[in-house]
């Protein structure tokens, strides 16, 4: 097929090094420590990887998430605001806005 079609790459270490990350992932979750602490690292990599497919540096969104939740500027029953696409929306309007 590539010999005939010139998008169609010789290898497929583009789809490896995707996958990868879920692999590492997988090995490192061994050392969660209890089922807990494996449902707590679920969702902080839940995050971080929805921070990343929205475009967002992963450190930065957690780092103003964590603090708006500390500081009690986000009730608990407005959490739903704090997610990758919603944080997003409000920061591009609160750009609008300045």
């Amino acid at each position: 097929m590539f010999l005939t079609d010139g998008r169609v790459e010789v290898d497929n270490n583009t789809v490896e090094r995707t996958i990868r990350a879920i692999s590492l992932g997988r090995k490192n979750a061994l050392f969660a420590g209890s089922a807990v602490g494996g449902e707590n690292w679920a969702i902080l990599a839940s995050l971080i990887n929805s921070a990343k497919l929205h475009e967002l540096d992963p450190q930065t969104y957690l780092a103003d998430v964590l603090a708006r939740i500390v500081s009690g500027q986000t009730k608990v029953n407005a959490l739903s605001e704090l997610l990758p696409w919603h944080w997003k929306a409000a920061r591009a309007e609160q750009a609008q806005a300045a």
